[in-house]
């Protein structure tokens, strides 16, 4: 058995450097979808009202079913292939927040905000969903 400091891998080739690039992105966007989803699930409605415009304009239950969607979206996007179980789950969950986000974006223009927000992570979303498909 070696003891000492370990030995950093170098990538071998182009998949080596796609998967880490997708690891890093997925790891990133689970983050991100983690912080926005636990934000609309657990903050109240009021005062999630008053910081986004959108939410006046659906049903009480949208945000909140939203927030879910969102956290199982990052769960879905890490887990399986951190745990190796099920690692069709991940391009599907990407998929699925790739579609979220594009309504993110819709819901953005027609308000007149900046869609950019709402873009930026669509398209990581869909970058994930091709790479681990």
């Amino acid at each position: 058995m070696r003891v000492g400091r370990p030995v950093a891998r170098v990538a071998r080739g182009p998949e080596d450097v796609l998967n880490t690039a997708l690891w890093i992105v997925q790891g990133l966007l689970a983050a991100l979808f983690l912080l926005a989803g636990g934000f609309k699930l657990f903050t109240p409605l009021a005062s999630l009202s008053k910081k986004m415009l959108w939410v006046q304009m659906y049903p009480a239950w949208a945000p909140k079913a939203l927030g879910l969607a969102e956290i199982l979206g990052a769960l879905g996007r890490v887990l399986p292939g951190y745990l190796g179980i099920e690692p069709v789950l991940t391009p599907l969950a990407a998929g699925c927040l790739a579609v979220l986000m594009v309504g993110a974006t819709r819901t953005h223009l027609k308000l007149k905000e900046p869609a950019l927000p709402a873009i930026i992570p669509a398209l990581l979303c869909a970058f994930v969903a091709w790479g681990r498909r």
